[in-house]
């Protein structure tokens, strides 16, 4: 039987208000890049732009 990927959580920080929104989780294998999404914020309420935070 395969093992699973390693896999860890981040926070996904709004770059408008600075709150920490989701939380997300990422393989740590493979190099991949920052997560960058666009999701709601509830204090500005509107679709931002979120980055990647481990927190």
């Amino acid at each position: 039987m395969a093992k699973a990927p390693p896999r860890e959580y981040v926070w996904l920080q709004c770059s408008d208000c600075g709150d920490l929104n989701y939380r997300i989780q990422v393989r740590t294998q493979g190099g991949g890049g920052k997560v960058e999404l666009k999701k709601f914020c509830p204090r500005t309420r509107t679709h931002t732009l979120h980055k990647a935070k481990k927190k």
